[in-house]
């Protein structure tokens, strides 16, 4: 029912105009660091906030573009491990001062990630101090394109929208229909792999089935 009562709500909100779904991801190397304070997963959707934000001004300064899009957190990958990642639904267009709209139909991929990475990196290292400096150090040799961000056109149209705000908002770490055996024992359960949409049967104890839901859990 909450889902449903804040799709609805949301819908009163969106433009009748093309929306893109984006997906920031960060590196499996930084997990951890927000498996143990969470506090900081609040941080994910300022630095979305700034970055998308950033690359509607960098288009066209004089028009001062204020965009407005949705956020969503997941904490899980289709696996049920911790993957803190953010879903974004953004138009493709915008208002600026001249209060005409202007379509957008390129984002800047390279702007968006290198812009996303450095937020984040810089938010961690003033966090957790110089005790983090060569975490920081060794993220940008091996992440030297950015943090992945997935913001290929995908045809959201105003149709869609709800579509998309429904599923991704009150999604759970699974669905029932994705388990398929429990012996008493383990737990067997599918998804398809996000790399290449295999299908992927994993059989667990069930103890560390509970687990992986589990960490998922808000804190109070």
């Amino acid at each position: 029912m909450y889902s449903i009562d804040r799709t609805t709500s949301m819908s009163f909100k969106l433009i009748d105009v093309q929306h893109r779904h984006c997906v920031f991801t960060i590196a499996r190397e930084l997990r951890p660091f927000f498996l143990q304070d969470r506090s900081l997963l609040n941080s994910l959707f300022s630095f979305v906030n700034s970055v998308v934000s950033r690359m509607f001004h960098k288009d066209n300064k004089s028009e001062l573009f204020t965009p407005g899009f949705i956020c969503v957190l997941h904490s899980f990958d289709r696996d049920l491990k911790w993957n803190p990642h953010i879903h974004c639904l953004v138009p493709e267009g915008g208002v600026g001062s001249s209060l005409l709209w202007l379509n957008k139909k390129h984002f800047n991929y390279k702007l968006l990630r290198d812009s996303f990475q450095t937020a984040l990196l810089n938010e961690l290292h003033k966090r957790l101090g110089d005790s983090f400096k060569n975490v920081k150090s060794r993220i940008y040799a091996d992440h030297n394109n950015g943090f992945y961000v997935r913001a290929m056109p995908n045809q959201c149209n105003p149709s869609q929208l709800i579509k998309y705000i429904g599923r991704y908002l009150g999604r759970p770490v699974i669905a029932t229909s994705r388990i398929d055996s429990y012996d008493g024992v383990c737990v067997t359960f599918h998804y398809n792999r996000h790399e290449d949409n295999q299908l992927i049967t994993e059989t667990i104890y069930a103890l560390d089935f509970i687990s992986r839901l589990t960490q998922h859990i808000p804190e109070k």
